[in-house]
């Protein structure tokens, strides 16, 4: 899988871009046909933004993670926003496999094409 990490605002540490490559492998476990993951870190004033578009087999999915900068929690809220959007991305999967499954049952299809 082809990964790309890119920000604005804010330079790419080792440590973000290690955080997005150990999130990732949750997708890998959910579906095989995955090829590539574009993934912009950004920082507004009062926000961190993580946004990613994951890129498999007959479709793009696109979801951002957003974290508010609070008194309490300054320090890991672009992390926040990374597993906010893992988590999105992530569902976003589950339901995308879920509507490529047959769910039909093919005995009784055929057997009513036969008659």
């Amino acid at each position: 899988m082809q990964i790309q990490i890119s920000g604005q605002h804010i330079q790419i540490t080792p440590a973000l871009r290690e955080r997005v490559e150990q999130q990732i492998s949750r997708f890998e476990r959910l579906f095989d046909n995955i090829k590539g993951l574009d993934v912009v870190l950004s920082v507004d004033k009062n926000e961190h933004k993580a946004g990613g578009t994951l890129h498999c087999a007959g479709t793009r999915l696109h979801a951002d993670g957003i974290a508010r900068l609070e008194d309490d929690n300054k320090n890991d809220t672009m992390y926040t926003a990374i597993d906010a959007m893992i988590a999105k991305l992530a569902d976003q999967l589950r339901k995308h496999k879920e509507k490529l499954k047959d769910h039909h049952n093919s005995e009784g299809r055929d057997a009513r094409a036969a008659s």
